[in-house]
């Protein structure tokens, strides 16, 4: 042999493999390297936030001294700018400059956070004494709401509420009356035959005649914030009306699969041209209100949305690996776009109010990666080129919101090193001579001479408190909110409104308390349990991945965090939402559309189910990572504190149906395995040749699908200690093997092929057929290669299946195709190579020897109650209650 030109090859394979989502084991020692101190003292975090506010008064002084009582600063020119009143159509500049001293107003809860009480009194001051909205303006409704209007009540709410230190004895309520001034002269904008307002309106005029029929979801649906505190605070209720009415008239238009678009016109009602959607501009904030508004006020039905758009997000918009979030066709879930943009940053926060940190975590690292690439974020990247294409930087929020979210779930001081990193490219890019500039070209820092009113509003608001542990805020556990501006609201008790007695029968139960941060942990011992370090998210196995994503090298920071144990790992994602057309014994049956109440009735407390045969069934993953939630019955939305309960005895086996028993039971089994895939040599009379290899070897995971017949490779098998124990469950494992000659394992093959899975491609016959060739061979089994990337349990006929006989000696395994074709190659790679043998054997449960090194603790498995909880693949259904 001549193992020199077989190397390259080999490599190249192996590099493939890794590439297309294979875990790696480099080293099987259990030890790990100590953790870095994160040097993160209290000295440290105060002088991080002292520079903070050192240039956010940079920014604020600047713009009282050369703009005030203009709206935005030009910090270059070292002036300021309202209106481009010479050219209307400079939307730009002119749907937030109104000519109403925007950046003051803007900031005035900014001073509350940076606890300065003798600044924010002078800022009311100035407020009331200067700013009027009888102006001939036409600004953006959404954005005089969020960052005028929204300035405004919290600045009112603090200047206004005794007992705390920003308390105002002389003030009467000014603000507050500008608000209500600026909510009258928003008004005319909502009267369309839809309820959903014109995109901008005159403030002195009105709606113009010619104006554009067409708005965004997010700025449609984006005010109920805002709206229904001006409403409550003033005891006018137009004000909520007709936000609610907007809210509602963009949800109602929802998509079959639970998506609202981007853009929508306010007079018909009709979706526009391309009806995409996702979680970036345009769209962003209609979530955050849905959620935010429930926080705030507890208005039930708006969790419901939130319940169900998030699921309909998680399910079409999320990429396959759980970091992406596309731009989608809002009808069919198809990937539109392969762009994301800046503003979708914001969605890690969020998340992690609606208790969702792990996924949080997870895209949060992909815009750090932007962000080090690129010492900014850009305003759009384009996720298949891995390149930015609009290089902007307008110092905006979003991301440096969630990471102060995220640092306030995990405490892990990673996320101070992202804010310091942010806080020095923010010094060294943006800082000028009179304030802060946005960045026009992150390649070249080109500069484009004018401050947002965000940049003080939120990017650096969000910044002072990532470094300031001791800030109220962080102990106030009532019903606030941030604004999507950045605008701290509450509500008083008495400004609640109460729950109506429906709602009370219906919603008898009501839990929504979020799940605490489980911290990834690298277990030592896995026979007794116990867990060794915790470790922070840059010791985190997919951290790598995320970093490969945007194509960013490791740094030597980040190479201080490697472990000799590591591997760079694909995530595993599981779907966040299944569906399915209910039936007894997994058979196929026509959907029922309308189930009726014979079938599926109301009870006080949920719905009961009679008879599932045909009832279209929703079903979605808890947070807290206990379970599933049943979502949707048929026409029924199933909403939190419902029950579900069953109550139709067809779905067990009665005595004597040994074969529907035994189909009960299969479809009990686990849909997915993991299995260890890994080479030995085989020929002695090379192992000095090839010992280099050898010892560095290769320890590969990878998933595939069940099959409901043949072998139960689920993992809550017990093994019998009286018996042999199965050949793909030992750690010497089974050979695997292909046959040139059979590609798909349909014909007899020539020869026997004990202990050894035999590797075969899907179609020409069946899949049982398939299995009894390789019986028939003494073969283990089968690993089938899939024509397409969905998941498939393959299935038989129970009279088949009752032909066949014992098998449960036999496996079946099917791999996707891209994961299948890239294994095949392997395997190809080691025939030609003629030297290794590649084998694979089942990962153990915890306990039972796995040495992977690495373990959830959140996907231990619960143990399983039959009688009262139904079970789909191995996992409960939490709000479902057996009645027979």
């Amino acid at each position: 042999m001549k193992w020199g030109r077989y190397w390259l090859e080999c490599l190249l394979a192996v590099s493939v493999l890794a590439v297309n989502g294979f875990r790696w084991f480099q080293a099987t020692d259990a030890s790990s390297p100590l953790k870095r101190s994160s040097g993160w003292t209290p000295q440290r975090k105060l002088a991080a936030r002292e520079k903070t506010r050192e240039l956010w008064y940079d920014g604020f002084d600047n713009y009282m001294t050369f703009a005030f009582p203009m709206d935005e600063l030009t910090p270059i020119s070292c002036s300021g700018q309202g209106p481009d009143w010479c050219n209307p159509a400079n939307i730009a500049a002119n749907d937030v400059a109104g000519n109403f001293s925007l950046t003051l107003i803007d900031v005035l809860d900014t001073l509350v956070v940076l606890d300065d009480r003798q600044g924010f009194e002078t800022a009311v001051r100035n407020v009331i004494d200067w700013v009027s909205f009888d102006v001939d303006t036409k600004p953006q409704v959404f954005e005089t709401t969020i960052r005028v209007l929204g300035g405004l009540l919290s600045g009112h709410i603090f200047s206004n509420q005794t007992g705390q230190p920003f308390y105002l004895p002389w003030y009467k309520g000014e603000l507050l009356s500008l608000a209500h001034d600026l909510g009258k002269r928003l008004l005319p904008a909502f009267a369309t035959p839809t309820g959903l307002p014109y995109a901008r309106i005159n403030l002195r005029h009105g709606v113009v005649k010619g104006e554009t029929v067409e708005t965004c979801t997010a700025g449609a649906g984006s005010l109920i914030l805002e709206f229904a505190t001006l409403s409550r605070l003033t005891g006018d209720d137009r004000f909520e009306k007709a936000a609610h009415k907007a809210f509602f008239g963009i949800w109602n238009r929802k998509s079959e699969i639970g998506l609202v678009g981007n853009t929508i016109n306010t007079r018909s009602g009709a979706w526009t041209h391309p009806e995409t959607t996702g979680i970036g501009a345009g769209i962003d904030s209609f979530y955050e209100y849905a959620l935010k508004w429930y926080i705030m006020s507890g208005e039930i039905e708006f969790l419901d949305v939130w319940d169900d758009a998030y699921a309909a997000i998680m399910r079409y918009s999320r990429a396959k690996d759980g970091y992406w979030y596309r731009t989608v066709n809002m009808h069919s879930g198809d990937a539109a776009y392969l762009t994301v943009d800046s503003l979708s940053a914001f969605w890690p926060g969020l998340q992690v109010l609606a208790g969702d940190v792990q996924n949080a975590i997870k895209l949060h690292l992909i815009y750090y990666n932007l962000w080090k690439q690129h010492c900014g974020l850009p305003e759009v990247y384009d996720t298949n080129y891995k390149q930015a294409t609009s290089h902007q930087y307008p110092l905006r929020p979003e991301f440096i919101e969630s990471t102060w979210y995220l640092y306030r779930a995990t405490r892990d001081p990673f996320y101070l090193d992202v804010g310091e990193r942010v806080l020095f490219d923010l010094t060294t890019r943006a800082k000028v001579a009179c304030g802060l500039t946005g960045i026009q070209d992150l390649r070249t820092n080109k500069r484009d001479d004018r401050m947002e009113s965000f940049a003080l509003s939120e990017t650096l608001k969000y910044l002072y408190l990532l470094f300031d542990e001791e800030n109220f805020l962080h102990s106030d556990d009532s019903n606030y909110v941030f604004t999507t501006e950045g605008h701290i609201l509450t509500l008083g008790q008495e400004h609640m409104k109460p729950r109506s007695q429906f709602r009370k029968r219906m919603r008898t139960i009501e839990n929504h308390q979020c799940p605490a941060y489980i911290p990834f942990t690298r277990v030592f011992d896995h026979r007794q349990r116990r867990s060794g370090l915790v470790h922070g998210i840059r010791s985190r196995p997919d951290v790598d991945y995320a970093r490969h994503l945007v194509g960013l090298s490791p740094t030597s920071a980040d190479e201080q965090f490697f472990s000799p144990d590591g591997w760079c790992e694909r995530p595993k994602v599981q779907p966040y939402t299944f569906e399915f057309v209910l039936a007894p014994n997994g058979r196929s049956v026509p959907e029922d559309l309308s189930p009726s109440l014979l079938k599926l009735a109301i009870v006080p407390d949920g719905y009961v189910i009679h008879n599932v045969t045909g009832v279209r069934t929703q079903i979605v993953q808890r947070l807290d990572g206990t379970g599933y939630d049943i979502r949707k019955l048929g026409q029924y939305h199933v909403r939190p504190g419902h029950m579900v309960y069953v109550n139709d005895s067809t779905i067990f086996a009665s005595r004597g149906e040994e074969t529907n028993l035994a189909q009960d039971e299969l479809h009990r089994r686990d849909a997915e395995v993991r299995l260890r895939l890994f080479t030995t040599n085989v020929d002695p009379m090379l192992q000095v040749e090839t010992s280099h290899l050898s010892q560095k070897g290769f320890d590969i995971s990878i998933s595939g699908f069940t099959a409901r017949f043949g072998a139960d490779l689920s993992s809550y098998i017990t093994l019998d200690p009286n018996k042999e124990t199965p050949r793909w469950r030992t750690t010497e494992g089974v050979a695997v093997r292909r046959d040139p000659g059979n590609l798909y394992g349909c014909d007899l093959y020539e020869g026997g092929h004990p202990d050894s899975m035999l590797v075969v491609q899907r179609g020409h016959c069946t899949f049982l057929e398939k299995l009894l060739r390789a019986r028939d061979a003494s073969a283990a089994g089968i690993i089938v290669i899939s024509d397409e990337d969905a998941g498939v349990n393959p299935t038989a006929n129970p009279d088949e299946l009752t032909a066949a006989g014992d098998l449960n000696d036999v496996a079946v395994i099917l791999l996707p195709k891209k994961t299948g074709e890239t294994f095949q190659e392997l395997v190809m790679a080691s025939e030609r190579l003629n030297s290794l043998q590649i084998m694979m054997t089942l990962h153990q449960p915890l306990g039972d020897g796995d040495d992977s090194g690495y373990a959830p603790i959140e996907n231990e498995e619960q143990p399983k109650d039959p009688n009262r909880i139904l079970y789909i693949n191995g996992h409960p259904l939490i709000n479902t209650r057996l009645l027979v």
